[in-house]
């Protein structure tokens, strides 16, 4: 990736355009809103695959991401709490946990992060 300086924000060109990136949100997607959105997103992607091969029954997940951010200092972030609200037919908190468990390992984004932030996962279901 390529990142070229602009007045107020950096861009870089991906496939599928141009991202924007600023420490002011007026400018371009925030550096912390990006990590925690990639971590939400892959956890939330692997977890589709999981349930898709373990032939679990849900039309749709929605992701909630709890930020916890130090206030001294660089402000980095320090815990990122994921909640899961999963739709389908059938579902049982065992499979979700098992499903959830095998996500965790999978999902490159937490695992790249794993050491030096708290990543938690906490679901609701439900039943259509």
């Amino acid at each position: 990736m390529q990142f070229t300086m602009k007045e107020n924000s950096f861009k870089t060109e991906v496939e599928f355009g141009e991202l924007q990136i600023s420490g002011d949100e007026q400018h371009g997607f925030r550096p912390y809103q990006l990590l925690v959105s990639s971590i939400a997103v892959c956890s939330g992607g692997v977890l589709r695959k999981v349930l898709e091969k373990k032939r679990v029954s849900f039309s749709d997940i929605s992701i909630s991401a709890d930020v916890t951010r130090n206030d001294q200092g660089a402000k980095e972030v320090q815990k990122i709490a994921l909640h899961f609200v999963i739709t389908g037919q059938g579902l049982t908190e065992s499979k979700i946990e098992k499903a959830l468990a095998v996500t965790r390992k999978n999902c490159s984004m937490v695992q790249s992060v794993k050491d030096s932030i708290e990543v938690t996962e906490s679901f609701e279901l439900i039943e259509e």
